[in-house]
């Protein structure tokens, strides 16, 4: 098996929502991902998907982008991104999923190699200067999230020094590119994390996420829109 890392397909199959009006460089962009990902990613290979998905408010308007991502080669590991308000129930969403797609929501994920994947949502961090009023009490939420999801990594082999090797798949960057760390990097350390991929950034702030290596992790930024929209392979050291 391969390991590739995706994000923010931001699809809308199911609602009126075109993504050409952030740019050019998203005209066609459905098309474009299934193009590359088709030729990329073998039916025994992964891909971790790090959230806003679907542009869909409920799991109606979700399911056709949802059924999108099942048609796409290879197994998939799912989370929540900040735009996902359709799901709102683990057994519903789960309910009409396509087979090749696991979710990942406080719990954990053993991949075939033997690695294990955690993660959550996580949101912007409450010192930040864009962070509104409610930050301090989401970002606190899904640190427990994030927690949960370790001690079940945990059980799974994982997490723990000489361990299986951990993958984190977040959503929000737990690091950025002036050095800037959230509460998120001290857990991934003590998690023994060697490869945290994540998303949300888009167009011009692209630039604040922090790809490279710090304190033994490696960050990927997987927006679609950073990685040419096309999945990008992962290694763990």
């Amino acid at each position: 098996m391969r390991l590739f890392a995706i994000s923010d397909l931001h699809l809308a199959f199911g609602v009126d929502k075109p993504m050409d009006i952030f740019g050019p460089q998203w005209v066609g962009h459905a098309d474009r991902m299934r193009e590359a990902w088709d030729a990329l990613v073998g039916a025994d290979d992964w891909v971790l998907v790090g959230g806003d998905t679907s542009w869909g408010l409920d799991l109606a308007e979700a399911k056709p982008d949802l059924d999108w991502l099942g048609e796409r080669p290879g197994t998939k590991v799912l989370i929540k991104g900040n735009h996902c308000t359709w799901w709102q129930s683990r057994k519903k969403v789960e309910a009409v999923l396509h087979p090749s797609i696991r979710l990942l929501q406080n719990d954990a994920v053993r991949l075939p190699d033997g690695t294990v994947v955690v993660g959550s949502r996580l949101w912007d961090p409450p010192d930040a200067p864009w962070a509104d009023a409610h930050a301090a009490t989401v970002f606190a939420r899904e640190l427990e999230r994030l927690k949960l999801s370790i001690a079940a990594g945990t059980k799974l082999g994982g997490c723990v020094p000489g361990g299986a090797p951990t993958i984190a798949l977040v959503h929000y960057p737990p690091r950025y590119s002036d050095g800037r760390e959230t509460a998120a990097v001290p857990l991934l350390q003590a998690a023994q994390v060697r490869v945290c991929v994540y998303g949300h950034l888009h167009g011009k702030d692209i630039k604040h996420g922090f790809v490279g290596e710090a304190s033994g992790i490696r960050y990927h930024l997987a927006s679609v829109d950073a990685i040419d929209f096309q999945p990008i392979p992962i290694e763990v050291p």
